[in-house]
């Protein structure tokens, strides 16, 4: 979970939830002065300071106009040109350091794209469809993504829909795409983004297309359909679980299931000799 509140260090925020570290001012201490890392870090850290201060610039300027416009909405000033100065000044000034907030920011997004490249490559991407073939068995002709749906993921990311919260997200600097649950947290059990993608195109589930996919994130949902497959699942797991419980018996108790070794009655069992 993000440690910091984007309303009050949006800088911070956004540097902890697109590298994944809970203190962004210590992105450096890693590296070396002579590594290229190193200053790369320390670009993300003056940047990500840069974008709070402004911020923090913003919010009390506004607060400021606000304490203008009061008087203004109880009509007590008089509508000549110089009662209406410092309120003029005011949003003046609050226009001037939005500009110079919103180029911040993109020097932040640019700062931490420029070291995202300097790090080592993330893992392979999931297999693809000719990998997947000899991983999971055959695919259906014409789909690629079969292997996001293999196994318990469908029926997991269902369940995981239906318990509600779970939200889709894709990263404005990179494109990456993840899921979290409720504040921010990422889903457990895991569900796959790739998963609720192919079930989004299957129209399985839905997403909420009015809500940013960054922040917070598009709400899932599941559909008529998705409701309907997630109830044959469930009822299709019934007979898997319920043979999975036989087998274990059986093999718990061999005996019992074999006539041939059970003695007759009134036999004894000689002891077997040692030699």
């Amino acid at each position: 979970m993000n440690p910091h509140d984007a309303t009050k260090r949006p800088g911070a925020h956004l540097v902890a939830e697109m590298l994944n570290v809970e203190d962004p001012w210590t992105l450096n201490i890693a590296y070396r002065p002579g590594d290229p890392r190193y200053r790369a870090a320390t670009l993300v850290i003056g940047a990500a300071h840069e974008l709070d201060e402004l911020h923090s610039r913003v919010t009390r300027a506004t607060q400021a106009a606000l304490g203008l416009l009061e008087p203004v909405g109880r009509g007590e000033f008089n509508g000549s040109p110089s009662s209406y100065t410092p309120l003029r000044s005011a949003t003046e000034q609050i226009g001037r350091l939005v500009s110079v907030q919103n180029a911040a920011y993109e020097r932040l997004v640019q700062s931490i794209s420029a070291y995202h490249r300097l790090l080592p490559q993330p893992d392979p991407a999931p297999p693809s469809r000719t990998e997947a073939r000899y991983l999971d068995g055959e695919q259906v002709p014409g789909r690629d993504d079969d292997w996001a749906i293999r196994g318990d993921r469908q029926l997991r990311t269902l369940e995981a829909v239906e318990a509600g919260e779970l939200r889709f997200h894709q990263s404005p600097v990179y494109g990456d795409i993840y899921l979290s649950h409720g504040h921010g947290q990422r889903p457990n059990p895991e569900v796959w983004p790739e998963t609720v993608q192919r079930l989004v195109a299957d129209g399985l589930l839905d997403r909420d297309a009015d809500e940013g996919l960054y922040r917070p994130g598009q709400l899932l949902s599941l559909t008529p359909q998705g409701e309907a497959a997630l109830r044959d699942a469930r009822a299709a797991t019934v007979p898997r679980v319920s043979a999975a419980l036989s087998r274990s018996t059986t093999t718990a108790f061999p005996g019992a299931a074999d006539p041939a070794v059970v003695p007759a009655p009134g036999a004894t069992t000689k002891p077997s000799r040692s030699r």
